[in-house]
Parts: structure tokens; sequence; C-alpha cells
């Protein structure tokens, strides 16, 4: 990155320039520190000097307290696949709340949207739902230790699948926690029990022969494999086609329960990334788009697993939720999914596909280091002369210069994920696409 300059004062720069257009959100910010830590209950809609605060979306748009317009490329993220305030999922929530929003026992509407996925989806035999993604991945692995009777998870170094504890190791290890050999489970947390460092094992992405060894050596005590096939922390990295072919083979040879973390990738087609892929995971979990802008979760797969559940059984396991299947979820999603069609699929992953490619071709062109991954509607830029596979290659890109560009687009009216990660609507045109390369070859070029 030697040709970029005074990146600190660049972003400083954009930092000003933001306060002096958002006041108003300034002003909430301060009243929410009153009562909120940090002003805050969600850590990704937070960023330095203080966050935008939101009051309006429109389709492709979103609005803020100040009156700024954002085209929104950070999408909730990545959830409002129809964009902000669709009519029909508008209206269904509307009627949906006219005739009750929640309710002591379950709906028709939980049978509609429970049926879509199972018959769209190969692998998915039975669904269960929640009101979350991290509800969703830990009822998920409660299932398959309960299935295998064994106790042992693995998940990817870098790998984000919720809050709960289980899942919240070597999450986001420092560069100086990294080791080329011997990787280790770090804990997330001051006070998390030690114990996890034994019952959590972590696999560098993309790496064939380390998790085969992991696996192969502890296949006795591992209950399940968690995964994203396209990991949303890597900048919607696609595991390679070999990687994640040879991760089903093994998991199916050892007794090792697959869960594929779907919660983000399943926006890429019908049946979502293993559709694209044509692996079948044993179980998936789902969120973010199943919901229409409502909370939402939901875990399923293989009938023997889920059937652990059934509550009709002698043994089962119990899994409640005041609000899991809640009507208004269930009726946005199901709209939501009803109004996409292989067409609108089609071309929101060409237009992302464009998109990677505009900005491939802008950033080699002004000789900045950078890498773009993603895949079908997901995108991330990377400032970094390393190719992107793992979490190391990751970690080691230049995260200031994402933070500049994130401020010097907002600025510009782009709302993008704070790392310059983004996703596509079925509003997205070629149009969005010219202005976002427009705005980032200009914040580029102010930086040469």
């Amino acid at each position: 990155m030697n040709n970029i300059k005074n990146i600190k004062q660049k972003t400083q720069d954009e930092i000003t320039k933001f306060k002096s257009n958002s006041q108003n959100s300034q002003n909430f910010q301060k009243q929410a520190e009153k009562y909120l830590p940090g002003g805050s209950s969600r850590g990704t809609a937070f960023f330095e000097p203080y966050p935008t605060y939101f009051n309006k979306g429109l389709g492709k748009y979103v609005y803020d307290v100040d009156g700024n317009k954002y085209l929104d490329f950070m999408i909730n993220a990545t959830s409002m696949i129809l964009g902000h305030s669709h009519p029909k999922v508008v209206k269904a929530i509307q009627d949906q709340t006219a005739q009750g929003t929640a309710f002591s026992g379950p709906t028709e509407s939980q049978i509609e949207l429970a049926k879509i996925l199972c018959n769209n989806i190969p692998s998915i035999d039975l669904i269960r739902f929640t009101n979350s993604g991290t509800e969703a991945t830990m009822m998920a692995i409660r299932a398959a230790r309960a299935f295998t009777k064994k106790s042992k998870l693995v998940k990817v170094e870098g790998g984000y699948h919720g809050s709960h504890e289980y899942v919240s190791v070597s999450v986001y290890p420092k560069k100086s926690d990294l080791k080329t050999s011997n990787i280790q489970s770090l804990l997330e947390y001051p006070g998390q029990p030690k114990s996890l460092k034994n019952d959590v094992l972590v696999i560098p992405y993309n790496n064939i022969a380390e998790t085969k060894k992991i696996l192969s050596e502890n296949q006795k005590e591992i209950a399940c494999l968690i995964i994203e096939p396209v990991v949303s922390q890597f900048g919607y990295l696609p595991g390679e086609k070999e990687y994640l072919k040879t991760v089903r083979e093994i998991t199916q040879k050892l007794n090792i329960v697959l869960i594929f973390d779907e919660i983000q990738s399943f926006r890429l087609s019908k049946s979502g990334a293993q559709g694209i892929m044509n692996i079948s995971p044993d179980l998936t979990t789902f969120g973010k788009v199943i919901g229409g802008g409502t909370p939402i979760g939901a875990f399923g797969g293989n009938k023997k697993i889920m059937s652990q559940f059934d509550p009709t059984s002698d043994t089962f396991i119990q899994h409640s939720g005041t609000f899991n299947a809640n009507p208004i979820s269930m009726v946005a999603g199901k709209t939501v999914l009803e109004n996409l069609n292989e067409s609108d699929y089609s071309r929101m992953n060409r237009l992302g596909e464009k998109l990677r490619n505009n900005l491939s071709d802008l950033f080699d062109g002004l000789k900045i280091e950078a890498k773009i991954t993603g895949i079908g509607s997901l995108f991330g830029v990377h400032f970094s002369n390393n190719e992107i596979r793992d979490y190391s290659s990751v970690i080691n890109s230049n995260v200031e210069i994402n933070k500049y560009f994130f401020l010097s687009l907002l600025n510009e009216g782009i709302l993008l994920q704070s790392k310059f990660y983004g996703a596509l609507n079925v509003f997205s045109d070629d149009s969005d696409i010219n202005v976002l390369i427009d705005k980032t070859s200009k914040a580029a070029k102010s930086l040469l």
C-alpha cells in the first residue's frame, strides 16, 4: 500500500464531514448512552464516531434522521432481499397484525413457511423456527450432540455463528494469537468456562489436510462440524469446491453431523449455497431473508435428527420460545419467498458478478492492492496483496483503509457494512453498480 498516503488523516477528514451532516444522529446517540451501554444493543450497527440513526426505508434506499438519503448495500446485514417496505410484505404484516401478533398456540402460517423451505431445499426433511440465528445454531448443535451422543464441536477459525457460548470461540483472534501450526481454540470473553477450549476444536478454512487431521484424531468425541459454505466474516468468501466436498465426505465417514450455517448465504438461490454447490449437509440453519425484515431463525434437516424434537415421542429435546414461529415473522417470510423467482436470483447474482469484476478492475487500474471476494449477490473488499482464503489472510489486510472507504462512501450517500462488505436486493440495477463504482473511484483517487 505504498502508494496510499495519509490514510489516518483522510479518515479523520471523513469523520469531520460525517459529523457536520449528522447532528440529529449525534443527539440521539447521546440520549441512547444514558440508557444503553455505549448507546447500543447491536454490535454491527455501531461505528465510530457514532452510528447513523435511520427512520425510513423504501426500496433500495434508507433515510436517516438528518434527512440524508442512502443507496443501501448493507440492507440490514443482507436480510432485506426484497428491499425496504416492499408493499406485499407490508400488507402481509398489516393484515396479520389486525388478526393478532402472537398466540399461545400454533398458526397455519408456520406450516406454510415450513412447507416452502422443505420443498425448496432437498436436505430439509423437517424444520423448526426460532427468533434469531443465534438460537438456530445453538439448537442445531444441541440436536447433533443428542443424536451422536458425542459432545465436541468443530468450527472454523474466524467463523461467526451467533453469540452463544459454544460458538464464541476463535471468532476474532488477534494477529498475535495466530500460529501457522497447532491452531488454537481461543476464548472470546473474560470468564468463559476454560472447558470450552477442550470442547470446541478449531480448523482453518480451506485447509483440507488440517481439517482431515483434526476430525480423524477426535472422531470419537466430535458431535458436529458447523461451517458457513460462504463465510460472512471473510467478505462472503465461498469455500473452495474440493474443500467443502472433502468436509462432506469425511463427516459422513466419521459419523459427524455436518451443519451448514446458511443464515446469510441462503439468499443465493431457492435452495441456498448448498443448492448451487450441490452439497447436502445433515442440518442447516437459517435467518435473515426468511423473515422478511422481522426477527427470525430456523434450523432443519435430516428427519432422524430432527425427529428428536417430536413431543409425541417418549423422550424428546425440549425446545421452547414464546415467539417461536410467531405469525408476523411467518407471513412476512412466506411473502418474501413467494415473491422471489429464479430470474430474480439470476439477475441479482449477475449484477453481483459485474460489481466484483468492476471493483477489481478499478483497484487494479489505480494500482491499489485489493482483493475482491464474494459470490452471487454478495461482495467484500480486502486491501491486501495476498489471496483471501482463510481468517489469517483476512486479518492481515489493511482494515484502516476499509474504514476510510466506509466513511467516505457513507458521506457520498452509499451505505455499506463497515468492512466494505455488502449485498444486493431485487431493486438493484446496473445504474446502482455504476454509482458505487464511481463513488469508490472518487474516494480511491483522493488517497493517491
